[in-house]
């Protein structure tokens, strides 16, 4: 199928971290992956990226879905909820979700939403796994209620593949962000890059020492840094992604992936 124009709304998974260009002009990601394929059908595709890291879905719903709408695309993917999830706003969930896809709905012929892989593989957060159940459980609710397209990431057989990630092992890593480019475009009846989901060899087993040495490094480097940054935002009245902008605010034209 051919699409006109090609909006992406969400969050930072959405945004392309931590999957940068290699010539480190910004992040990349799989929505940049998919328009890139999408031009080789499409030529005269255009391609907005709306998302910003750390918006919640009712923040979604309210600076970025009357942009998308307003730009009148015929294709949008929302990957969003993790922030929702990750600060327990469950009760404003399922209303922000519904009342964002009912809207992109109405405008745009093909409309993809993503479930969320299992957050319980990280140390410290499986307390927090039945509020992501309680999420992709109003996420498929939703995509069949309003006939969206959904990738469910749990079907991939590596989906909690730690090589999938990346450094802060919450943010899809450029291996990671190339499988799901390519699950939407499967979705999309589009053909991906077979590379894009060649099976990852067996992992290799570290001794506890390397082990214990690589959690160290991600709890100082990630985790108290989170931590850290969450308690302050919230002293100064601060959210998670505020002063960062839309990387791609306008339809342009897309250059096909070489």
């Amino acid at each position: 199928m051919h699409y006109r124009r090609y909006v992406a709304i969400g969050d930072s998974c959405a945004e392309g971290l931590d999957d940068p260009y290699p010539d480190g002009s910004g992040y990349r990601g799989w929505t940049d992956l998919v328009a890139g394929e999408l031009a080789r059908t499409s030529p005269s595709l255009e391609y907005a990226n709306l998302a910003v890291r750390g918006r919640r879905l009712d923040q979604i719903l309210a600076e970025q879905v009357p942009l998308a709408v307003a730009q009148r695309p015929d294709l949008v993917t929302l990957f969003g909820g993790g922030n929702d999830v990750l600060q327990g706003r469950r009760q404003t969930m399922a209303r922000s979700l519904d009342e964002i896809v009912a809207t992109v709905a109405e405008v745009a012929e093909a409309v993809v939403l993503f479930t969320l892989p299992d957050i319980a593989r990280l140390p410290g957060l499986r307390r927090i796994r039945p509020r992501v159940g309680q999420l992709n459980d109003l996420i498929t609710e939703t995509a069949a209620k309003y006939g969206t397209l959904l990738v469910d990431v749990r079907d991939d057989e590596f989906c909690d593949d730690e090589r999938l990630y990346g450094d802060d092992r919450l943010h899809l890593g450029p291996l990671g962000h190339h499988r799901v480019a390519a699950h939407v475009l499967t979705t999309l009846d589009l053909p991906p890059d077979p590379a894009w989901l060649t099976p990852l060899p067996p992992a290799e087993r570290d001794p506890l020492w390397r082990t214990a040495a690589r959690h160290w490094t991600w709890l100082r480097h990630h985790v108290y840094p989170a931590v850290h940054g969450t308690v302050r935002n919230k002293l100064i009245g601060r959210q998670p992604g505020d002063g960062f902008v839309a990387k791609r605010p306008a339809p342009a034209r897309v250059t096909p992936v070489p």
